[in-house]
């Protein structure tokens, strides 16, 4: 479900309940279109999730973390001095559109009561976030800077006067009449969500089509259903969270049209933990694209350059096979020089190595036949002397590849939190280039805990550095390690020396799980005791050899996450 003005009109009411009267502590700006208030309100803080994500758009209280720039936004700064310590009075949906109101009441310098009001506008990849003075009219400031090239209805800048979207001639259906809905209805033709949807206000295409299947299951009984379902919505509310082969949705109610045999139903006990459930992972993912894709680029071009080098020495290696055949060919031509002619491409001498055979030499027409006989002894040495690296040089690459891969996969799964981590890991590596002088101190990040379905308490580290403390320090020599057999992934401790099977098999799912092979079945997970495990001198962060490793074959299931401790 999208995120309509049905299910803002319930968020709404869900945020009056919690929210109303309350005072702003704090406000940050995490990310680019997103704002969080922290408001005191019914002796308790609640964390106010504004979104103006082009794809993610949403208002919601939520208990996800964030963590923020380290240069306050302009944006943000504006609503600190005009919000910071203001009342919470009020906050209305227009009409049944995707518009939030806001109001705040606060006393400026000289004491005076200010009306603000903070504005949310969930259009896709029009949202926007602004704020307007009451009186005036005009905006403070907007999270998007749009002008009159952009917009020739409305500008959305600073002084501007607020001019409110376009407003729509179709029904409210929460504030309609029963007679008018029933006309509405009655007219219906064809009956489609799409007709639905250009008759009634705030109507999202899933809203429109469960209203359009519970209408044609009982087409005599139009204004019947449809006050059902209504009342559904207000008197038996019941956030879901529905997943299916094909799709996921999140619906204020069960939508029957949306379920088939395929599908399973979470149910929350508000709208703001559904949203949270629902958009955690899927705006993470955007999030660290974003903000990591400096670093993803960064650790691809050098993995694709290792590739690269791998090759090219590999092939060095292939060719330092062939060294004792230049060397040979260098013999030939100084024995027989007097046979060998001035200016020919090629030459047929008997090989003597190989009981005097016709061996064909290349030559370069340009040298003399000396010279071309110093070419082939020049590149004899040069592959000899190769030899002689070639084979810690193809190690140390594919040590460099390895661990790049590893990166790569904490790339994948990683949170916006850990990505100031890792690029300080890179920078210590000098894969990135601090460009500060004086970069803020990254805290120590912690690995992820998990506690297994008998209690066993399971540790799992979300990047190298962890990695390496996880497994060197934290762990005891008795602990139980697992990492996926020969796929980058996360090291994951069992904090037992003799743990269940349950407890092994969930602890195999979860090293799986967070691997770059999490999306396969049948996955690989090595399992040791850590007395085990060492790290080789020199070694890239994460990077262990163990021994007396056992294998055990588990298939990735995001429902291991259930076992997660806060």
């Amino acid at each position: 479900m999208s995120f309509d003005g049905v299910f803002t009109h319930l968020m709404v009411k869900e945020l009056q309940s919690q929210l109303t009267s309350g005072r702003v502590n704090k406000i940050h700006q995490p990310y680019e279109n997103e704002v969080v208030f922290v408001i005191r309100a019914q002796g308790k803080n609640h964390k106010l999730l504004l979104s103006a994500h082009p794809t993610y758009a949403r208002v919601q209280c939520t208990t996800i973390a964030y963590s923020n720039p380290e240069t306050p936004p302009n944006f943000l700064m504006m609503l600190r001095k005009y919000l910071e310590g203001a009342i919470l009075e009020s906050i209305e949906q227009i009409d049944n559109d995707r518009v939030i109101h806001f109001h705040f009441t606060r006393r400026d310098e000289l004491g005076d009561l200010q009306a603000l009001v903070l504005i949310v506008e969930l259009m896709g990849r029009h949202s926007t976030i602004l704020l307007m003075n009451k009186t005036s009219g005009k905006i403070v400031d907007t999270i998007k800077h749009i002008g009159h090239s952009q917009n020739t209805y409305r500008t959305l800048l600073p002084g501007a006067v607020y001019v409110a979207p376009p407003k729509q001639s179709t029904l409210n259906p929460f504030t309609a009449s029963r007679t008018k809905i029933f006309e509405e209805l009655s007219t219906l033709d064809p009956l489609t969500a799409k007709e639905l949807q250009q008759r009634f206000q705030g109507l999202g295409r899933d809203t429109a089509e469960e209203l359009i299947a519970r209408i044609s299951a009982n087409p005599n009984e139009k204004l019947r259903q449809w006050e059902t379902f209504f009342t559904e919505l207000t008197q038996e509310l019941a956030p879901s969270y529905l997943q299916s082969e094909k799709k996921e949705y999140f619906t204020p109610i069960p939508y029957t049209s949306l379920i088939d045999a395929t599908t399973t139903v979470t149910h929350y006990q508000t709208l703001s933990e559904l949203l949270d459930a629902f958009y955690h992972d899927k705006a993470e993912r955007d999030r660290v694209k974003q903000q990591g894709g400096e670093l993803l680029k960064k650790v691809e071009n050098e993995l694709k350059r290792n590739q690269l080098k791998l090759k090219k020495r590999q092939q060095t290696l292939r060719d330092s096979e062939n060294a004792e055949e230049f060397r040979q060919k260098g013999e030939l031509l100084t024995t027989f020089m007097s046979q060998v002619p001035r200016g020919a491409t090629s030459v047929d001498l008997e090989n003597y190595y190989e009981e005097n055979r016709l061996l064909t030499i290349k030559l370069d027409p340009a040298l003399s036949p000396n010279q071309n006989a110093q070419k082939y002894f020049q590149r004899y040495q040069k592959l000899k002397n190769a030899v002689k690296l070639i084979h810690q040089q193809i190690a140390e690459t594919k040590e460099e590849i390895a661990y790049l891969e590893s990166v790569l996969a904490q790339l994948e799964i990683a949170s916006p939190m850990d990505l100031a981590v890792i690029r300080e890991e890179l920078i210590a590596q000098g894969y990135v280039k601090n460009r500060t002088k004086q970069r803020k101190k990254v805290a120590p990040s912690q690995p992820e805990r998990f506690v297994s379905s008998d209690g066993t308490e399971i540790l799992v580290g979300k990047n190298n550095l962890q990695n390496d403390q996880l497994t060197l320090k934290t762990a005891r020599k008795s602990d139980i390690w697992l990492h996926t057999k020969n796929i980058p992934g996360s090291h994951v401790i069992i904090r037992s020396d003799d743990p269940s099977e349950t407890t092994l098999m969930e602890a195999a799912e979860l090293a799986a799980y967070f691997s770059k092979y999490r999306q396969s079945a049948q996955v690989p997970v090595d399992y040791v005791q850590v007395k085990h495990i060492r790290k080789p001198n020199g070694a890239k962060p994460g990077f262990v050899i163990y021994e007396n490793q056992k294998t055990l074959y588990v298939t990735p299931d995001e429902d291991i996450l259930r076992l997660k401790q806060s």
